[in-house]
């Protein structure tokens, strides 16, 4: 928070919580609010992408996957969106992925998840539509970072997906705030329902 302050002026509100909590995250919520005085877009890019094949995936397991992965994208919306609609409209941006594509065999949680929200997404742009609530969702592809090296990515898989994609480049996290930045900004006013794919061309 101090160096984005330094940088640009403005600081940011940091709210920990656990997003497995309903609770916690309806506080967060109502502290943002608080904090901020509205709020006008909402990003919902909280996840973890834990390995684990169908025969080791147990009752806790699978809960914790979806608690982690979507339960938390629900009720965040559900509590953001009633001062969105005091103020006549917002953006909700809810991250999901391509990995629910890619017939990947060791995340069958993560990748229910991931395509729940597609659906989760839809219904709730036609729910909130009509408050000018526009709800839309990104799919990044295989984004490289620091965690995703340290825990599963190794030089040849990122390759072989470079492979796959149409442009021949390692994908970083920066690649994903400009598509960001557009769905949460006026200049998508007529965009909602809508899944946005940022995978360097996979599909």
């Amino acid at each position: 928070c101090e160096k984005v302050a330094a940088q640009t002026g403005q600081a940011p509100h940091f709210i920990q919580a656990d997003l497995r909590n309903v609770e916690a995250v309806r506080a967060a919520a109502d502290e943002a609010v608080a904090k901020l005085g509205s709020v006008r877009v909402l990003v919902n890019n909280a996840a973890r992408d834990d390995r684990q094949g169908l025969e080791a995936v147990t009752e806790e397991s699978w809960d914790e996957s979806l608690s982690v992965n979507l339960r938390h994208l629900f009720f965040m919306c559900q509590a953001v969106a009633p001062h969105m609609q005091r103020q006549g409209g917002g953006s909700i941006v809810n991250f999901s992925s391509i990995a629910f594509l890619l017939n990947m065999p060791e995340i069958p949680a993560y990748s229910t998840a991931k395509a729940g929200i597609i659906g989760l997404t839809k219904s709730l742009a036609g729910k909130l539509g009509p408050d000018n609530i526009r709800v839309n969702a990104i799919l990044p592809g295989m984004i490289v970072t620091e965690r995703q090296r340290r825990l599963w990515l190794t030089e040849e898989s990122i390759a072989r997906m470079q492979e796959r994609q149409c442009l021949k480049r390692m994908l970083v996290a920066d690649d994903l705030v400009g598509p960001c930045l557009f769905l949460a900004s006026d200049s998508s006013a007529a965009m909602t329902a809508q899944t946005m794919i940022i995978d360097g061309g996979v599909f």
